[in-house]
C-alpha cells in the first residue's frame, strides 16, 4: 500500500491553526494575517504538503496559468519572433516573475485574424487567467478584443489612446535624445537615422525625439531611411543612406539589429566605425555586445519591464488592482565601441 501524502489537516496540526485557515493561505485568499501566512508556509515546508491544482482551481476559480501573446501580422511573423532577441528577453522577464509566484506561462503567437480569435476563445473558456500582450502591429485589434471579453490584460508598450488597459512602456523619445546628444558630443554633424515603421508608436517616438534633439542643436535636416527591425532591413537602409548622403558621419538606428546591419554595410564600403561613421542602436539586446564593433546603444530594460507587466497582471487577476495602470521606464545610454 502506498504511503499517503501530507494533507491540509497535517499542515493545520503542525501550524497550530484550523484547516480552514490553512486552506485560505494555500489558496491565496486575501485578508489573512501575514504572521499566520508565514506560520502556515513554514508548516507546508515542514510537512512537504503539495496542493492539488485541480482542487485549488475549484476554490479559487483560477488556473494559475497566464498567456503570453506575441501579436503581429504576416506569414513569416512567427519565424521573425524567434529570431529577434527582443522577444526572448520579454519571455525571460515575464517567466522569471511568474515562476517565482507559482504561475505558469503559455506562449502564443497571434499572426492573423484567426490566430487572434483563437487566443481570445482560449482565454474566454477559462484556460488561462489573463494575458500579457506584446504587439508590434499598428492598430492591432487584439488588446481591444481581450478587454471586450473581460479578460485581464497588460500590454508591453502604450495602447491606442482610446483603450483603457494597463501597460508598461519606455520613455522612447528621451532615449533617442540621449543618442543624438552623444553623436553631437563626438563631433558628428552629418547625422542620419534608420527608423522603424512610423505606424508603430514607439518607433515614431524614437524618430521624433531624435529629430527634436538635433533641431535644438541647429540641425534641421536629418536624412531618414526606414527599416523593419531586422538586420537585412538595416543593411538596405544604410546602403540607401550612403548612396544619397555619402558624407554621413553619424547614424542612429531604431534597434540593435538594424544597427548591426548598418555596421556590416559600412565595413563593406570601407568605412571605419566609429572613426568615419559612428553608429548607435537601441534596446541593448544580446546583439549589441556581439556586434563588431560592440554597439553603443540605448538600453531598454526589457526583462524588468516584462516582469513588471506580469506583476500588474497578477494584481488584476487577484482583484487587488481594478483600474488601468501605466508604468514608464527610463532609458539609459550604454557606451561601447561603435560611437
Amino acid at each position: 500500500m502506498s504511503r499517503r501524502g501530507p494533507t491540509l489537516e497535517d499542515v493545520a496540526r503542525t501550524a497550530g491553526v484550523s484547516r480552514a485557515t490553512v486552506s485560505r493561505v494555500v489558496n491565496r485568499t486575501r485578508n489573512v494575517d501575514p504572521d499566520i501566512q508565514e506560520l502556515v508556509r513554514r508548516a507546508v515546508e515542514q510537512t512537504g504538503y503539495r496542493p492539488n491544482r485541480a482542487a485549488r482551481s475549484l476554490v479559487t476559480q483560477r488556473t494559475e496559468t497566464v498567456a503570453l501573446i506575441i501579436s503581429g501580422a504576416g506569414d513569416t511573423f512567427a519565424s521573425r519572433v524567434f529570431a529577434d532577441p527582443f522577444f526572448g528577453r520579454v519571455v525571460s522577464g515575464a517567466v522569471g516573475y511568474l515562476r517565482a509566484h507559482a504561475m505558469h506561462p503559455v506562449i502564443m503567437v497571434a499572426e492573423s485574424e484567426v490566430a487572434r480569435e483563437q487566443a481570445v476563445d482560449y482565454l474566454g473558456q477559462g484556460a488561462a487567467d489573463g494575458a500579457l500582450v506584446v504587439s508590434i502591429q499598428a492598430g492591432d485589434p487584439l488588446p481591444a478584443m481581450l478587454v471586450a471579453a473581460r479578460i485581464p490584460v497588460v500590454l508591453f508598450a502604450r495602447p491606442d489612446p482610446e483603450q483603457a488597459v494597463s501597460y508598461v512602456d519606455l520613455a522612447h523619445a528621451d532615449g533617442s535624445r540621449l543618442a543624438a546628444d552623444h553623436l553631437l558630443a563626438r563631433g558628428c554633424r552629418r547625422i542620419a537615422t534608420i527608423s522603424a515603421p512610423q505606424s508603430i508608436p514607439a518607433a515614431k517616438d524614437r524618430l521624433d525625439g531624435f529629430r527634436a534633439a538635433l533641431a535644438s542643436a541647429g540641425i534641421s535636416e536629418v536624412p531618414v531611411a526606414e527599416g523593419t527591425f531586422t538586420v537585412d532591413s538595416g543593411a538596405a537602409a544604410m546602403t540607401q543612406l550612403l548612396i544619397e548622403h555619402p558624407d554621413v558621419d553619424g547614424v542612429f538606428a531604431a534597434n540593435d539589429l538594424m544597427a548591426q546591419g548598418a555596421c556590416q554595410v559600412l565595413r563593406e564600403q570601407g568605412k571605419r566605425v566609429p572613426q568615419d561613421v559612428a553608429v548607435i542602436g537601441f534596446d541593448d539586446s544580446s546583439v549589441a555586445a556581439t556586434c563588431r564593433p560592440a554597439l553603443t546603444t540605448v538600453r531598454q530594460p526589457v526583462e524588468k519591464m516584462a516582469a513588471e507587466m506580469a506583476r500588474l497582471l497578477a494584481e488584476h487577476i487577484q482583484g487587488t488592482r481594478t483600474e488601468p495602470a501605466s508604468i514608464v521606464f527610463e532609458a539609459e545610454l550604454v557606451i561601447r565601441d561603435s560611437a
